[in-house]
């Protein structure tokens, strides 16, 4: 397991200061109201859910939401936090679903996590059409993982072009950097 993977109590996810950082409605409504998805509803599949704040701001925008998380005190808030999501214990890095099942990948603030976000990224690009990255800004600040932890966008450009994704969007938030990819190729 990665050291730089979240400890903490999982209220400090769903306080009310860290939801104003995150803005996770004007995320979930810039992805979707951009998102190149058949009709109907599209499907999301939020990587690291946590307890479910994405997923809930997904599902409350009309998507189908399904998250993964490692932690299962997490999965077991999300759930019911979001009862008409699909919640699975699995990591990033080794997903449990099929080719293109997934209208859009979404990684909130997971992607600097794991030991091996190139690998991450080259499954979130195998199951969905899209996949979009919120991250925290490469600086140091208060709030938010230690410098050391984050990814400044070259690494995070380097890391998607090793997963064939390439950087298709960049949206600077008020706190955060959103990142929408898409599958590079000819």
């Amino acid at each position: 397991m990665s050291e730089k993977r979240f400890r903490g109590a999982a209220d400090r996810l769903r306080r009310p200061e860290r939801l104003a950082l995150l803005e996770p409605a004007r995320v979930c409504a810039h992805l979707l109201g951009s998102l190149r998805a058949p009709s109907g509803a599209p499907s999301v599949l939020d990587i690291g859910t946590g307890t479910g704040v994405f997923a809930e701001a997904f599902a409350a925008a009309g998507a189908s939401v399904t998250g993964v998380d490692l932690n299962p005190d997490f999965l077991a808030l999300a759930a019911a936090h979001v009862p008409a999501a699909t919640f699975v214990r699995a990591a990033g890095e080794a997903l449990p679903f099929g080719a293109a099942r997934f209208d859009l990948a979404f990684l909130g603030h997971v992607l600097h996590e794991s030991d091996a976000p190139e690998a991450m990224l080259a499954e979130a690009a195998r199951v969905a059409r899209e996949v979009a990255v919120l991250e925290w800004p490469y600086r140091d600040e208060a709030q938010g993982p230690p410098l050391a932890h984050r990814l400044s966008e070259a690494a995070l450009e380097a890391a998607s072009a090793r997963a064939a994704l390439a950087v298709v969007e960049r949206l600077e938030l008020q706190h955060m950097r959103l990142y929408r990819l898409r599958h590079a190729g000819p």
